[in-house]
């Protein structure tokens, strides 16, 4: 029999190791579950989910070129289709009290007029000005550095004569 990837097939546990189980399938070929493949939540030790000799159902999810065989065991339980999240709590409604970032609460999502209001400024630097003024403010910041750290290049902590 050929064991192609996406097959389900029952083995037979032969050996355990820190990172997986080795299983063997029929004929005498082995494969490997790997601890990620074991179950859904996390999995600190094999050894609490498996056991030698314990006969599992795995699907085959690849087959190398050397004949190396990857298993899992999470990937044949059948999952419903509609897995859905719980209901998430409504949003409490925030009330006008607190402006955020410094804002006069000119912008931002509002429901009462469909959305998001655009107001251009009026003199809003451009990104040149912008760039322009944090290259000066970063030039002035290295200077300074270099100013203060230029006289404590003494190796040791010993002082200069």
């Amino acid at each position: 029999m050929a064991i192609e990837v996406g097959t389900k097939l029952e083995g037979k546990v032969t050996g355990i190791t820190h990172f997986g189980a080795f299983v063997d399938l029929s004929g005498g070929v082995t494969g490997l579950v790997h601890i990620s493949e074991i179950a859904d939540n996390y999995v600190k030790d094999v050894n609490d989910h498996l056991k030698i000799g314990d006969v599992v159902t795995v699907k085959v999810i690849n087959v190398d070129k050397d004949g190396k065989i990857g298993l899992s065991i999470k990937q044949t339980v059948d999952k419903p289709a509609t897995e859905s999240r719980p209901p998430r709590a409504p949003r409490p409604e925030r009330s006008g009290g607190g402006e955020r970032f410094g804002g006069g609460g000119g912008g931002g999502f509002n429901r009462e007029r469909g959305g998001r209001s655009f107001k251009p400024a009026a003199n809003k630097p451009s990104f040149e000005d912008k760039m322009s003024r944090f290259l000066k403010d970063s030039e002035e910041r290295i200077s300074s550095l270099k100013k203060n750290t230029e006289g404590k290049r003494g190796g040791r902590g010993a002082k200069r004569v």
